[in-house]
């Protein structure tokens, strides 16, 4: 497991504790024996691809689901065997589960009403929850009036009136579309930091975790590969699993490490750390690999090139698109380039077989 990071020592006390916890379905293990601890006042995000067991496990921290093994802590209390309605815990799902005949006041304020919360207190608490989420002109609107985005932000809206101590996310935001869910991570943090609740959030979106969180868990096969601020699970991975799974990366196999590094570690390499140079470094901690261009993905604001290097291997090279837009790119497929990259950019990973990730 990762040290600390600074992100986590901000916060003191512990909102969410799980403990050995496991779940089964039948013969199969979704959850492994799991240990968590989760700071109040943090944004925790459980990142991993489908089928991983994050997703499980936020639905036994919110009572849905009931562990196989373990025990789960809410601020202290144990609350594995307990109903959802007796955890202070509110839940927003992807789907939003607005009703449509009811106004976007009348939804937020659907859970008072249900605690039989008096109509001059409703009032002023709905009033004070859209003006957090930035819809109080909203308020005597339907949600089919309503944009994607705003109908995720009343749906958080009426999760945040009845202020739970732990705020869980499945994947709110994986029906907008990429600009609209950008946007709506921005405000998504900053609604979290005013409320200061803790959030627990669940995506496969690498970027979306990496933006949002204070820490992030990497979930691969019903376990957790590691923990960390994003800055520690993207510089320094402890597996290959997030070496990999963190965005696009080269894993450099125990040989490769070896012809190119002088160490029989696996190494990732990040493609924004190798960069094409006009002639071989003179500096002993710059290496300098020769060899053809394989491929160029042009994506927007920067470039890749795949680069069959001389040494057998397959590098990736990223490249910031500064040129001029009407000039034309310096390199194309079929050049044969030098690639460079400071041997400290080279993170070792504790592992023992690698492959390179796929550039796409």
């Amino acid at each position: 497991m990762a040290k600390p990071s600074a992100a986590s020592a901000a916060f003191t006390q512990t909102a969410v504790s799980l403990r050995g916890v496991g779940k089964q379905f039948g013969d199969l293990t979704a959850v492994k024996d799991l240990d968590i601890e989760i700071r109040a006042g943090e944004f925790f995000s459980m990142l991993g691809p489908s089928g991983s067991g994050k997703t499980t496990v936020l639905r036994m921290i919110a009572g849905f689901e009931e562990p196989t093994a373990g025990t789960i802590e809410l601020n202290g209390e144990d609350v594995t065997r307990a109903a959802p309605f007796d955890r202070e815990v509110n839940t927003v799902f992807q789907d939003y589960a607005l009703f449509p005949h009811l106004t976007i006041a009348e939804n937020v304020a659907y859970g008072l009403t249900v605690r039989k919360v008096g109509k001059a207190e409703r009032k002023k608490l709905v009033g004070e929850v859209l003006e957090q989420v930035r819809l109080s002109h909203l308020a005597d609107r339907r949600p089919s009036q309503l944009s994607g985005g705003q109908r995720q932000r009343i749906a958080l809206a009426r999760a945040l009136i009845l202020r739970p101590k732990v705020l869980l996310l499945d994947e709110p935001l994986g029906a907008l579309d990429k600009q609209l869910r950008e946007q709506m991570q921005i405000e998504l943090k900053q609604i979290q930091r005013e409320v200061g609740i803790t959030f627990i959030f669940v995506t496969h979106d690498q970027e979306e975790a990496l933006t949002l969180s204070d820490r992030v868990a990497v979930f691969n096969d019903g376990k957790i590969e590691q923990v960390g601020s994003p800055r520690e699970v993207y510089e320094f991975p402890e597996t290959e699993f997030v070496a990999s799974f963190l965005g696009v990366t080269n894993l450099l196999d125990a040989e490769v490490s070896q012809k190119l590094l002088g160490s029989s570690n696996v190494h990732s390499l990040r493609p924004e750390r190798v960069f094409i140079a006009d002639a071989p470094a003179a500096d002993a901690d710059i290496v300098s690999v020769s060899g053809v261009v394989a491929e160029t993905v042009y994506a927007g604001a920067h470039s890749r090139y795949l680069i069959d290097t001389h040494h057998g291997v397959q590098l990736i090279a990223e490249r910031q698109n500064s040129h001029t837009p009407r000039t034309e790119p310096s390199v194309r497929r079929g050049d044969t380039v030098t690639v460079q990259f400071r041997r400290d950019h080279a993170t070792p990973v504790p592992a023992a077989t690698a492959v390179l990730a796929d550039a796409a």
